[in-house]
């Protein structure tokens, strides 16, 4: 009808068939979300449990592939200090300005350590009396490992699985002066760090650790 302000009447089947593709295409939408909603269930309920024992097994593993090695020790005042009551090392200089001096390695540091600058004598050369930043390294002739402990509970990040953990140096194959010298300040023997698990063909396999 095209009189007066009448509503024009829309055919038969462009309303109910409309209303019926409309229908169809909602159930469609709907089974979809659903389907994949039970994938995403399935796929979650699939993946089985890594365990602190498992994450703690897998972690030791890779430790144990990593060779021992020297440790680099910085020397600042107080460790200075303990390696010449240690006697391992004998001041045999002393400059007109009082805080320089010249630190030779004696027969018994010797068979500890060894100077990453090269030679037997440490230039013990601040900038002033107090200075709190020059250091001195020294590299131990004896190989040390890392270790771990402190393993955090198994977390869930996307699709993997975190634990966090302490990593140390184990100082046990040090003489034990030689141990208290590593640590003095300056040196850093501990820190917090991050394993990463990854699925692989439907088990966890260690990724990483940063």
């Amino acid at each position: 009808m095209k009189n007066g302000g009448a509503k024009e009447i829309e055919p038969f089947h462009a309303v109910y068939g409309g209303k019926v593709k409309n229908r169809v295409n909602a159930q469609i939408l709907g089974a979809v979300v659903l389907f994949s909603a039970g994938w995403w269930l399935t796929a979650c309920k699939s993946a089985p449990e890594l365990t602190q024992d498992q994450a703690k097994t897998m972690i030791q593993a890779k430790y144990d592939q990593n060779p021992a090695a020297p440790l680099d020790i910085t020397l600042e005042n107080q460790g200075m200090a303990q390696g010449v009551l240690a006697k391992y090392w004998v001041e045999t200089k002393r400059y007109p300005n009082g805080y320089w001096g010249d630190f030779t390695l004696t027969p018994d540091g010797k068979k500890l350590v060894k100077l990453t600058s090269g030679g037997d004598v440490i230039q013990w050369r601040p900038e002033s009396p107090t200075d709190p930043h020059f250091t001195a390294v020294v590299e131990t002739l004896a190989n040390v490992r890392h270790q771990f402990g402190n393993l955090g509970d198994v977390q869930t990040v996307g699709d993997t699985r975190v634990v966090q953990f302490t990593d140390s140096v184990d100082l046990s194959p040090l003489a034990p002066p030689l141990q208290g010298i590593a640590q003095t300040p300056g040196n850093s023997l501990a820190s917090t760090r991050q394993a990463t698990f990854t699925l692989t063909n439907g088990a966890w396999t260690l990724q990483s650790i940063n």
